[in-house]
């Protein structure tokens, strides 16, 4: 039977930190459980994307997404009418990522109560769209490089996590076609890369399924290093 993971509301550091660990545990297990990812993310990103919710709300653009709350979530999103569009689209792109990977778009049942709740959510669905923009890969270091990426640009305590995890399973057991030298140069580039680029979390990327990928990707990301 599948194990539920909670929460305790008011919880302390120790208690998230607690939680948080079982999480990522059950997660290498089941990796696509929706209960898992939500409350992992929620017991070590909480005040952090409170400060986010805090800086949207200084912006027009940010009072619109956290007003209308626009959701990429799978049922929100017509993966063939998005692969129809141009090649080379933002959309075409991530319906062809989906396709290419074997993988369906984030889903989750999560109550949205507050803006810390839809930011968490936004969070985690525009995961994949991430990975489009960044170019950074599915397979292992192509994910803890996405991770480094998301540490350097929103600081969030998740990608710090499942990075140094993955950074020392790397060193025990290295990929066979990326030594423990190249795997270190390519997560400080992309942590790097991040702390540079602006913030995409509150991007309307459900306004622009028809613009080019390259267009976007200059807009939202620094240049990655050579």
């Amino acid at each position: 039977m599948t194990q539920t993971l909670s929460l305790p509301e008011n919880a302390s550091l120790f208690t998230r930190l607690s939680v948080a660990r079982q999480c990522l545990k059950a997660l290498r297990k089941d990796p696509t459980n929706p209960n898992y990812g939500q409350v992992f993310n929620q017991s070590l990103n909480g005040n952090l994307y409170a400060t986010l919710a805090q800086i949207l709300r200084r912006s027009e653009e940010g009072r619109r997404l956290l007003t209308e709350r626009p959701s990429l979530q799978g049922k929100e999103l017509d993966l063939a009418a998005l692969e129809r569009l141009p090649e080379g689209t933002l959309g075409h792109a991530l319906a062809r990522y989906f396709q290419q990977n074997k993988i369906s778009p984030f889903e989750t049942t999560l109550e949205l109560k507050t803006d810390v709740d839809y930011i968490s959510k936004r969070y985690r669905e525009t995961h994949d769209l991430l990975h489009v923009l960044t170019g950074y890969g599915t397979d292992v270091v192509g994910e803890m490089e996405l991770q480094a990426y998301v540490l350097g640009n929103l600081r969030l305590r998740t990608a710090a996590l499942v990075l140094t995890n993955g950074t020392v399973h790397h060193f025990k057991e290295p990929q066979a076609d990326v030594g423990r030298s190249e795997y270190l140069q390519r997560v400080w580039a992309a942590f790097q890369r991040g702390r540079v680029s602006p913030r995409f979390l509150g991007f309307r990327f459900e306004e622009h399924w028809s613009t080019p990928v390259a267009t976007l990707r200059a807009r939202l990301c620094a240049p990655a290093q050579a």
